[in-house]
């Protein structure tokens, strides 16, 4: 039998449509075949619950619609009737005399999106309430006996214990990680910078003026700089990728090829490379091939220079150089991975060649490679994706140093797109930039996982090396 076709893109926005439309005729046929008990819970919430005896339900639903009415009516409301404009007014002088704060406009993006949330959070209960009473209203008419408080308290103690236990971390997800993400998007299309900082200054909505500005090539555009720092954050991540794995893998064999000695040895010296943390291990490497560093000094004093190696100033230098110490930080990692699969490759495979008259290399390109790509090629994407977002290297070594006054943002040469971000927000409080910068990270970073992912074949063909 043929693989079942999965649906389209298209295909599953139809779905949710066709889904929603359901949910809302739904909706209107529980109204028009419901009591007066569930008609009346449409809009007091747990009414009907409450009549019905199930106490717990009722008196939980009842509380959410008390809870968000007295929030929409003290705090919800006040932040986000200014969401189309966030503020007004700004901080000024009374004509006493006295400050006039104004408005913030960072306050009022801020809260009106947790408006919205719990806004639609709200929309959710509801139909949930609604939902309640259509089946209880419908349990009672096929004489069945509703749930009673004791049950419905200790159904979350088993049969819904995932809910009760996936509550408080939902939240948190959506507080800490899901508000946070929408607020950046939003920034992105205002012009929230130095000169528009809350709460001395405002800043409002300039559509899509931003990404505009992103993908000009004029001189005060930043496509140049764009395309530059892209380029380069491609080019190290494919590097900081396949040249750690493929030199791991290489070093991991020669540790584990049958006379070699001392092979605990080898391998903790390489771990011991990892231990120390980057923070320190990293700044010191960066000091060394300064132009006063250690490796300058040598190297002079050996008489093999006459000048210090511009290392750090030299685009192409530093660039190459980072790729290299990037090496030192990461193929022991790679080794550990590939020491372990390497002993799961069954060794009649390799006796088997070598009666065939395969050489070592033969070998390599036809068993242990296949192999190696096919269980870690996942690990292989998310390294790649990873390295797109390296932060500690690039920051810690070269500062994204050598700057260029053909580059804007503050950005320098060996820049990722990550530390580009990072230096709009701290150097230049250029949020609104930094945001659409962030954005871009998301796009490339997605994209290409998506295209990837899709074509690995650990992926296609999940039994496929066997």
């Amino acid at each position: 039998m043929g693989k079942e076709k999965q649906p389209s893109g298209v295909g599953k926005i139809g779905g949710f449509f066709q889904g929603l439309g359901a949910d809302i005729a739904d909706i209107g046929t529980t109204f028009v075949e419901g009591d007066w008990m569930t008609k009346v819970s449409f809009l007091i919430m747990g009414f009907g619950p409450l009549l019905r005896k199930q106490f717990a339900r009722g008196i939980a639903f009842l509380l959410a619609e008390i809870a968000f009415i007295y929030y929409m009516a003290t705090f919800g409301v006040t932040y986000i009737k200014d969401f189309g404009t966030l503020g007004t007014h700004g901080r000024g002088f009374n004509p006493d005399g006295t400050v006039s704060y104004g408005d913030n406009s960072f306050l009022i993006l801020l809260y009106s999106l947790l408006t919205i949330i719990i806004v639609i959070a709200f929309i959710f209960v509801w139909r949930m309430n609604v939902r309640q009473n259509r089946d209880g209203q419908r349990a009672l008419a096929q004489g069945k006996k509703l749930p009673t408080v004791k049950q419905d308290l200790m159904s979350l103690l088993d049969e819904h214990f995932d809910k009760t236990l996936l509550a408080l971390p939902t939240l948190g997800i959506f507080l800490f990680i899901v508000l946070p993400i929408i607020f950046m998007i939003c920034v992105a299309f205002t012009n929230y910078d130095s000169k528009h900082q809350a709460p001395a200054q405002l800043f409002t909505w300039v559509g899509l003026d931003n990404f505009k500005n992103l993908f000009s090539f004029g001189t005060a555009g930043f496509g140049n700089t764009f395309v530059t720092v892209l380029g380069w954050t491609l080019v190290w991540a494919f590097f900081a990728t396949f040249l750690n794995y493929f030199l791991g893998m290489i070093v991991a064999m020669l540790i584990n090829k049958k006379g070699i000695k001392f092979k605990k040895l080898w391998r903790t010296i390489l771990v011991m490379t990892i231990a120390v943390p980057q923070f320190v291990s990293l700044l010191y490497i960066g000091k060394m091939f300064a132009q006063d560093g250690l490796v300058n000094g040598y190297l002079m004093k050996w008489g093999l220079i006459q000048s210090a190696i511009p290392f750090w100033q030299d685009a192409t230098l530093a660039k190459v150089l980072i790729i290299i110490l990037n090496c030192w930080v990461g193929i022991p990692y790679i080794m550990l991975i590939c020491t372990g699969l390497l002993m799961n490759i069954p060794a009649d495979l390799y006796e088997s060649a070598k009666i065939d008259g395969a050489n070592p290399v033969q070998m390599f390109m036809k068993i242990t490679l296949p192999y190696m790509l096919f269980v870690t090629g996942p690990f292989l994407l998310t390294q790649f994706t990873g390295n797109l977002n390296n932060f500690n290297i690039i920051f810690l070594l070269s500062g994204g140093k050598p700057q260029s006054m053909a580059l804007n943002g503050g950005a320098g040469h060996t820049d990722l797109l990550v530390t580009w971000l990072y230096k709009l927000t701290i150097n230049d409080t250029d949020y609104k930039m930094a945001a659409v910068i962030g954005i871009m990270v998301f796009v490339v970073t997605a994209v290409i996982s998506l295209v990837v992912y899709n074509i690995l074949p650990s992926v296609k063909d999940e039994e496929g090396f066997q």
